[in-house]
């Protein structure tokens, strides 16, 4: 089967004295039938050309299923006399929520919410907001169905069933206050920002009264409750500047107050407890301080230092319960909890013995406890659900994922490891692989990556990954700059005009592997989503020779063209990213690693693409063009696969069970690739 051709429509754009021309620009219009016709042709190619790979990937997604329990619940959580907690049922697709009083000895267990009755009749189904009233009676959940991120608000009374028979299209985040009545939503523009707050009473006739606009098309809004229930927060943020007003729970129709006025490039965040607030401020020092303010004048003026700012710990996040203050920082490239030494208290910490990790607060949605929930993994360690005592140290494990058949950690090793770039900065990389793996040249390896938003790579452990590191893979992860492993410094070493950084990083992280024996250039296969497919895009632009093969998901890989157009979701908000095309110095350093702008007449490795057609981050057409540009231009006759699901988001499938075969099918293509059908 031959591979499709799209047509060519010439779209000329003159930028900066250059004329740049796009020939695949036709391929935006969503509505018109012959841009379906031309995703449906790539999908019937890729069946095509992966047909003999229909045994290995149903007998690769059998292999992963066995691995997952099926029916399982998470680790319940307290929450204003309830325990909540979610279910997965053997045969269902998507979780259901429960909760229980935790007054009175035998209390029944109660279902608030079944994501698989809304998904009913649905190819997608995503949960947003899952919000209950302060007295538990109504809960306020949102609902998208097509993939897009636009967020359906509704109204249920627990106590009855009833929902209320009015909705509310296109929001975001939600929060009740304190009468258990009064709902405040934000709401989407026509580019998906969350640009206006309303309130609004449940059940009740009246409109919503519009509470504010923000018309810096740079920020956005977020409405949301402090842990201890007293204060409203409504955050305007960028993605270098923040202002935060808030407004006491009890009086929801009065009026919100500053705290900080915004000035670039200054960000912080509240959080409340008893007679202050606690600010996490970067106003000394990109890595964040420590400050308290009182409730009552919590302007700059007041600000009192806690935790002074420090080059080498990156502040990550602060928590605050009723007597106790929990930080997250980072430090090394790896996260760490502490509370907050007081006078009656030196404080404690959580403290762990792997070399690479995550570990992230989890549901800690009390306020008067003295227990602090967090979640753990790494690459050899199932997810594991913590809860610290903030008065003794000590961590007790709540929940650990179970992962059936035969699975021993103790068989495979990971590291903690680095490779030097050009520059001279030390790279981090975490791996991991069976401990009978080679380290001679001949594993195949799967190499991942990001580099973006100051986002640090999560160091997952992801079951289906047994399937390659038991086929003899090495499994890495590059962290490279961009993300934020090493606090916000490393952030602004990989975006703007820096953001080659991030492409040269990860180049020198698969050659710094290959020369130390963990793989071969015929042997690696890398992989990125999103911001990553850009990632893979500029990586297989200047070294196509590196890899044996690639897969981009959702693949960022247009940018000037998307950059240039402030209507898409998300560009202007994103000048503080990538920088701003219709300025010359930004648009050079675009064009130096557009991906799609800078494909060569050459030999390119294999490459699959996936997207879905009703993403709202990463426009579908992105990966379609590439393949479409790519098609003409490669040399070789490697395969190059776009994959686009009709009926999906940036998430891809929705269902546990439909993701799960996506895995399986990349997991076979992989395995083809590195010829260990």
């Amino acid at each position: 089967m031959k591979p499709p051709v799209a047509a060519r429509i010439p779209r000329t754009t003159v930028l900066h004295g250059e004329t740049l021309v796009d020939p695949y620009f036709w391929l935006r219009e969503k509505e018109n039938p012959a841009v379906r016709e031309y995703l449906e042709a790539e999908n019937a190619y890729a069946d095509a050309a992966t047909a003999h790979l229909s045994g290995l990937t149903a007998a690769l997604y059998d292999e992963m299923l066995a691995r997952i329990q099926e029916d399982d619940t998470t680790a319940p959580y307290r929450f204003r006399g309830f325990d909540h907690w979610m279910e997965t049922v053997k045969g269902r697709q998507y979780p259901i929520h429960h909760r229980r009083r935790t007054t009175g000895a035998g209390a029944p267990a109660e279902t608030t919410l079944d994501v698989n009755a809304l998904a009913e009749g649905r190819s997608f189904m995503s949960l947003g907001a899952y919000l209950m009233s302060d007295d538990g009676e109504l809960l306020a959940y949102s609902t998208d169905d097509t993939g897009f991120r636009q967020y359906r608000l509704q109204v249920k009374n627990l106590r009855t069933g009833e929902l209320w028979g009015r909705t509310f299209e296109k929001t975001i985040s939600v929060a009740w206050a304190a009468d258990s009545r009064t709902i405040f939503f934000t709401e989407e523009d026509h580019a998906k920002r969350a640009a206006r707050l309303y309130r609004v009473r449940a059940f009740d006739a009246a409109l919503p009264v519009l509470v504010c606009e923000e018309d810096d098309e740079r920020f956005s809004l977020e409405i949301f409750r402090s842990r201890s229930g007293a204060f409203l927060f409504l955050a305007k943020a960028s993605h270098t500047t923040a202002e935060f007003h808030v407004l006491d729970a009890g009086t929801p129709e009065a009026s919100f107050r500053m705290v900080a006025p915004r000035r670039q490039d200054h960000e912080y965040e509240l959080d409340h407890q008893g007679g202050r607030f606690l600010i996490r401020t970067n106003d000394r020092g990109r890595n964040f301080r420590l400050v308290e303010a009182p409730v009552e004048s919590p302007g700059e003026e007041s600000w009192r230092e806690l935790v002074p700012h420090r080059p080498e710990v990156m502040l990550e996040a602060v928590l605050a319960f009723e007597r106790h203050v929990v930080l997250c920082e980072r430090a090394g490239g790896l996260p760490s909890f502490r509370s907050l030494p007081d006078a009656g208290s030196p404080g404690v910490q959580a403290w762990f013995d792997e070399p690479t990790y995550t570990a992230f607060p989890q549901d800690n949605r009390e306020f008067g406890t003295s227990t602090f929930r967090y979640s753990y993994q790494s690459l050899v360690t199932p997810p594991s659900v913590f809860d610290l005592d903030l008065e003794t140290g000590q961590s007790a494990l709540v929940k650990q994922t179970k992962v059936l058949g035969s699975f021993d950690r103790s068989r495979y090793v990971s590291e903690w490891t680095s490779a030097t770039a050009k520059d001279g900065t030390k790279i981090p990389i975490s791996l991991v692989r069976r401990r009978d793996t080679p380290v001679d040249g001949t594993a195949p390896m799967h190499l991942l990556g990001y580099g973006s938003y100051g986002y640090p790579y999560p160091v997952s452990f992801l079951s289906h990954r047994l399937s390659l590191l038991d086929r003899g893979f090495v499994i890495a992860l590059a962290h490279i700059r961009g993300g934020g492993e090493m606090g916000k410094p490393w952030h602004d070493a990989g975006r703007m005009a820096e953001k080659m950084n991030t492409f040269t990083d990860f180049i020198d992280c698969a050659t710094s592997l290959i020369e130390r024996g963990h793989t071969s250039s015929s042997r690696l296969v890398i992989e990125g989503g999103s911001a990553g497919g850009l990632l893979m895009g500029a990586v297989t632009n200047l070294r196509p020779d590196l890899m044996k093969a690639v897969i981009a998901k959702v693949p960022f890989v247009d940018v000037i063209n998307s950059m240039l157009d402030e209507d898409l979701p998300l560009t202007v908000a994103e000048f503080e990213e990538w920088g701003n095309p219709k300025i010359l110095a930004d648009y050079r350093v675009m064009r130096s690693y557009c991906p799609y702008t800078n494909m060569e007449a050459k030999d390119y490795p294999a490459i699959l693409l996936r997207n879905s057609f009703n993403d709202s981050q990463v426009m579908y057409w992105e990966a379609a063009k590439y393949t479409a540009k790519l098609r003409t231009l490669k040399t070789n006759d490697t395969p190059l696969l776009l994959r686009t699901l009709m009926k999906a988001g940036h998430g891809g499938a929705s269902g546990r069970y439909d993701a799960l075969r996506e895995t399986a099918s990349d997991y076979a293509y992989i395995l083809w690739q590195v010829e260990r059908v």
